[in-house]
């Protein structure tokens, strides 16, 4: 397939419109050189390094309803909503195995996306270096959203969710050389970030973080730059992008395993209905 990148965006537990949209981009054959991930982005790209698409449903709403998975009580008591142990231990290791041997051996370069919580600024980790456990502690990281989470530390920085300082992070890949993208949003077209409202709740809730209340502040705008900046690269030719037609009700923290099956059959259904389309693309090659 040549240099092309597949650039995935977060969105919470919307990420898995792109789980669907995966398990089609596997069906139609497509490879890329680079996978670039933020957030639920990272952990579906993951997955598709490892040979291992199918994955994606299954860890994303199996266990939706497991309160080891997602707790109101744990977020009380410890902080944090999520059950890291269970999601990038329990799961991984045991209940549905990631094959870490194939993600660390293949060639394709991975990526992924956070938000440093003490400067405000993106960091994009490559897997080259990492250990097991490493990947699990970046995923964690990675997918520990700033309301419902608490920061992580990795290679002596904190961080968090990278959506907040790189939600799209087409940028970055352009600037590693690839040329052409395949880019997954989870949000329909037409969509555009509004200022956020809740600065004074983020201070209260992470004090030691300015981090994030910087990335915060100006998080619409760099959101919105990134789309410019795909659809530009649409017009161009340069980026096919793919993106619901409908969320159908589902948010970043929705748990109902109903919804959540059908955005993932949506964005296998909606991936398919465009494959003449993404084989035209393809075919055409890079501009000059």
């Amino acid at each position: 397939m040549g240099d092309l990148g597949l650039v995935l965006e977060g969105g919470g537990l919307r990420g898995v419109y792109t789980s669907g949209v995966l398990e089609a981009l596997k069906e139609l054959g497509l490879g890329f050189s680079r996978v670039v991930g933020t957030s639920m982005g990272a952990g579906n790209g993951a997955n598709w390094v490892s040979g291992q698409v199918e994955r994606n449903r299954v860890v994303n709403i199996r266990f939706v309803r497991d309160p080891r998975w997602f707790s109101w009580w744990r977020l009380l008591r410890t902080g944090e909503a999520f059950g890291m142990d269970f999601i990038y231990g329990e799961v991984p290791l045991r209940r549905v195995p990631f094959h870490f041997d194939a993600f660390f051996s293949s060639p394709v370069d991975w990526r992924c996306t956070l938000t440093d919580v003490d400067t405000g600024e993106a960091l994009h980790v490559v897997k080259e270096g990492l250990s097991a456990q490493d990947l699990m502690t970046l995923l964690a990281a990675a997918t520990s959203l700033p309301w419902i989470g608490q920061p992580r530390r990795f290679h002596n920085r904190r961080v968090m969710d990278g959506g907040l300082a790189d939600s799209i992070p087409l940028a970055h890949s352009e600037n590693l050389g690839t040329l052409r993208h395949v880019v997954v949003l989870t949000q329909p077209q037409g969509y555009r970030k509004a200022p956020a409202q809740a600065g004074a709740a983020l201070r209260w809730r992470h004090p030691r973080c300015p981090g994030l209340w910087k990335a915060l502040s100006t998080r619409h705008e760099q959101y919105d730059g990134a789309l410019d900046l795909c659809r530009k690269r649409q017009q161009e030719g340069r980026v096919f992008i793919l993106q619901p037609q409908a969320t159908l009700e589902v948010g970043r923290l929705t748990r109902d395993p109903v919804r959540l099956e059908a955005l993932c059959d949506l964005g296998y259904r909606e991936t398919l209905a465009r494959a003449d389309e993404l084989r035209e693309w393809l075919g055409h090659g890079p501009p000059g």
